[in-house]
């Protein structure tokens, strides 16, 4: 189990003390984030203007936003990934019969093989003896 961490951060210009089991590194990162958030709305003149309610909502709808995308994001890499999954199953079928086809054919030209081997040795033999037969005449 990891070890459980407290770590101060600034967050819009106020300290915090953000607590977790994640690495001091992943809730330093958090903190980022969110100041990020509260830079990008704090360089839009009409945000300046809202009362720290509703500026503080509208980053919340924000965040909110960027999860619920990655979320999808998410899933559509993870039916992609299912796509692909299945592709490679498939291909790895078709791979698989390949091979097979691919042994058969190895073990007929095999037997072609010996079959013409043998012929070839049969017409020899009976070269020979069409030549013994005529010489004999």
């Amino acid at each position: 189990m990891n070890k459980f961490n407290d770590i101060e951060v600034i967050i819009n210009n106020k300290r915090y003390t953000l607590s977790g089991y994640e690495s001091e590194e992943y809730l330093q990162r958090v903190a980022s984030y969110i100041n990020s958030k509260h830079n990008e709305f704090r360089s839009r003149d009409a945000y300046k203007f809202l009362d720290s309610d509703l500026r503080n909502i509208l980053i919340q709808i924000n965040i909110a936003d960027d999860y619920h995308k990655a979320r999808e994001k998410v899933k559509e890499i993870e039916d992609e990934n299912k796509g692909k999954s299945n592709e490679i199953f498939d291909l790895k079928h078709e791979l698989i019969a390949a091979q097979t086809k691919l042994h058969s054919a190895e073990k007929e030209i095999e037997a072609l093989k010996n079959e013409l081997n043998e012929n070839q040795k049969k017409i020899v033999r009976l070269e020979t003896e069409l030549q013994d037969v005529e010489r004999k005449r």
